[in-house]
């Protein structure tokens, strides 16, 4: 261990005393994006039985599924016990889909279960990463976060290369349905490395802090999210942070569909197998050695905007060359960053505000505006082509002038963050003087 843990360190700037943490906390995302990975195949399968109309009409109403289940889990947190509240959430999970396993397997060609299913995918693609997120950010102090997050991150890529893989291996060995059956068996291991990180946290780590309350509830406000939302500016701030980052995957997720309107189904397949591929082998090795060092040497103000200045870079190119190679080059580029470098910085601006929030507010973020952003700029996207005439190239200049002011708006979180870190640290080195 002591060998492996200075391999850590000098990689991954993983100190000893936190190793068995941060493989485990590894272990848990790599765990739950390879459960997605498997059923996002299925579900996106799917979505070539209906038409646009019908799968328009799913997105939208994905949106309001999505609002209810926060309003749920905000009760949840308000009732529930905190120490149960994760290893909660993914047992929950759990049942939901060996459900509808059973349901789809009693009734295969009713389409409104398959719809179900679609919905319910979705609707755990956000929240099950955002509850993780929330849990990582009450593990680790803000001062752990900015070295480990990166290392932690790169097994949501891992997990979604070895999910793929099921799929891509069994789906016509033993049906596509039966893989919900995998998929299912895979959430049950995060609901045990939960309840260890849990245990471990105030020996290995030594965060006291996080361990108070493990045995309370969350408050007593299930629609408190929201409100924190509404009324915390560092929260609303985080909040359209999201919403332009959705701009751009909308935007060139319908761009690069757009182009692709003449290739053959085949090619098509190849060309985004071959994005997906590109995306899971780029993201976790950058998370793993390249983000850590880019928060620890120069801090979030230029972490945060790393990302949203390479995406500016690269509409302006897509302007001038409005094509195949640039779009499936910028969509590579843009996913393997948000991955590696944009969600682990983002995820540590939650470690600087009270448990609560963490919890409620952070899931009111990662999936009801997430999925408002999605529905405001895809329609954005079709009255820019249908209404208004414009080619890619135009829309490419659009999404430059978003990316800026996304920039703008992640280097002022960042250093909102910096400077609310130094103050914690300096309070910390006070304290221990005072204590010593």
């Amino acid at each position: 261990m002591n060998f492996l843990g200075r391999i850590a360190k000098t990689a991954a700037k993983i100190e000893a005393n936190e190793l068995r943490a941060v493989l485990l906390s590894f272990s848990f995302v790599f765990t739950i994006l390879a459960s997605y990975y498997i059923l996002r195949s299925i579900r996106d399968g799917l979505a070539s039985d209906w038409s646009d109309v019908e799968l328009s009409t799913i997105w939208t109403f994905t949106f309001f599924i999505s609002f209810l289940v926060v309003a749920l889990y905000g009760l949840a947190c308000s009732k529930i016990k905190f120490r149960y509240l994760v290893p909660g959430v993914y047992a929950f999970f759990v049942l939901t889909f060996l459900s509808l396993y059973i349901l789809i397997s009693a009734f295969p060609d009713f389409k409104l279960t398959n719809q179900i299913f679609y919905v319910w995918v979705s609707v755990f693609s956000l929240l099950n990463v955002s509850v993780f997120w929330s849990f990582m950010a009450d593990i680790y102090s803000k001062q752990q976060a900015t070295r480990l997050f990166g290392f932690i991150a790169a097994g949501s890529g891992l997990g979604a290369i070895f999910g793929s893989t099921i799929s891509l291996y069994f789906a016509t060995k033993i049906g596509s349905y039966n893989l919900i059956l995998i998929s299912a068996s895979l959430l049950i291991i995060p609901i045990f490395i939960a309840r260890a990180l849990e245990r471990i946290k105030t020996l290995d780590l030594v965060n006291q802090a996080s361990n108070q309350g493990s045995d309370q509830s969350l408050g007593t406000n299930i629609l408190s999210g929201f409100k924190e939302f509404a009324t915390n500016p560092l929260l609303l701030g985080i909040g359209i942070f999201i919403v332009l980052y959705t701009s751009f995957g909308t935007f060139i997720y319908f761009g690069l569909k757009n182009i692709l309107v003449d290739f053959d189904q085949n090619s098509r397949t190849q060309i985004f197998a071959g994005i997906d591929l590109a995306v899971n082998v780029l993201a976790p090795t950058i998370a793993m050695f390249g983000t850590s060092r880019l928060a620890t040497r120069f801090g979030l103000t230029a972490t945060l905007p790393f990302v949203p200045v390479i995406v500016i870079i690269g509409f302006l190119a897509l302007a001038v060359s409005p094509l195949l190679g640039v779009v499936v080059g910028l969509q590579i580029v843009r996913r393997a960053g948000e991955y590696s470098i944009t969600k682990p910085a983002r995820e540590m601006l939650f470690t600087i505000v009270d448990r609560e929030s963490r919890f409620k507010a952070k899931s009111v973020i990662d999936v009801v505006v997430y999925r408002a952003g999605d529905i405001f700029w895809a329609w954005a996207f079709t009255g820019l082509t249908q209404v208004l005439g414009m080619g890619l190239a135009a829309i490419a200049l659009i999404g430059a002038g978003i990316a800026s002011i996304w920039s703008l708006l992640a280097i002022y979180l960042g250093k909102y963050f910096d400077k609310h870190q130094v103050i914690g640290a300096a309070t910390k080195t006070n304290n221990d003087e005072l204590a010593g």
